[in-house]
């Protein structure tokens, strides 16, 4: 354990560092600190080896995750903080971790990560809730910066990330986070593992890139065949008409039956849909 590990370990507990800086959770920013830092250290050796990578931690609150990073033996934490209130406590971190740490005031969702870092690249965090999808919808668009993803959901969400074809979580967000791509549930967090504790369990998900996507489909004809799932319960010769004129051609062209539903696709089958809208 070197010096600076040391001193990280040395720090005041999150608590007490709370307690000093008058920080608690603000409901509006979907904050649920996480207290423990065997948690954390167990979130990032989930994570893989961290040596020589650039990290990208989104909402780090007040920094439990962010020293486990650190520890680890992260070569750079680049921590983005909406929440003004965190960067004071964020700073004594910063005064042990010196240049290995960047914090970012700024909005995740607004952030141009390509800006950021390159290289060996990893998304590692405690996302906050209410716009964990749309963070994740943003990164898969940019999914060939980053070697990897490991992230907590809620528990709902990262079933339908995780869902297969026949599952009544597979949806959109399943297509495309798998058809980019590899999927593994790491472990549950429950409730009492956070400050305020959520009424729902979390779920760690790794999410690693494939070097390119499992079939041939362009991005966005394949996000436009997804908003089939708008009317799940219809079969695709009625949801896909709100798509094209000629959902029976379409159909036809991929070989698919146009009495399924969506549900029963499989991601192959949703790209050869994708394929065959641009005829």
């Amino acid at each position: 354990m070197n010096r600076e590990t040391e001193a990280l370990r040395a720090m005041p507990s999150i608590a007490e560092l709370l307690r000093k800086h008058s920080l608690s959770t603000k409901k509006s920013f979907g904050q649920h600190f996480i207290f423990d830092l065997n948690l954390t250290d167990k979130i990032v050796r989930a994570a893989g080896d961290l040596t020589d990578c650039t990290v990208l931690e989104i909402g780090p609150g007040p920094g439990t995750l962010t020293r486990s990073l650190l520890m680890a033996g992260a070569g750079k934490v680049i921590a983005i903080e909406k929440d003004e209130r965190a960067l004071p406590l964020l700073e004594e971190i910063k005064n042990i971790a010196g240049a290995r740490l960047e914090i970012i005031h700024g909005d995740a969702l607004k952030i141009s990560e390509e800006n950021l870092a390159s290289g060996n690249v990893k998304i590692i965090s405690n996302l906050p809730y209410n716009i964990s999808t749309a963070l994740l919808f943003k990164w898969l668009d940019k999914i060939n910066l980053f070697s990897g993803m490991t992230l907590m959901f809620q528990k709902e969400v990262a079933d339908r990330i995780a869902a297969v074809p026949g599952n009544k979580s597979y949806g959109r967000i399943s297509i495309l986070t798998q058809w980019q791509a590899a999927i593994r549930a790491e472990f549950d967090v429950p409730p009492t593992a956070f400050i305020p504790p959520p009424k729902i369990i979390s779920t760690v998900l790794n999410i690693t890139p494939y070097p390119q996507p499992l079939y041939p489909a362009k991005k966005e004809n394949l996000k436009k065949i997804c908003e089939v799932f708008n009317q799940r319960r219809k079969i695709l010769r009625g949801s896909l008409k709100k798509i094209t004129p000629d959902a029976e051609k379409l159909l036809e062209a991929a070989g698919i039956d146009p009495l399924r539903r969506p549900e029963t696709l499989t991601i192959q089958e949703f790209c050869r849909l994708a394929e065959a809208l641009e005829l």
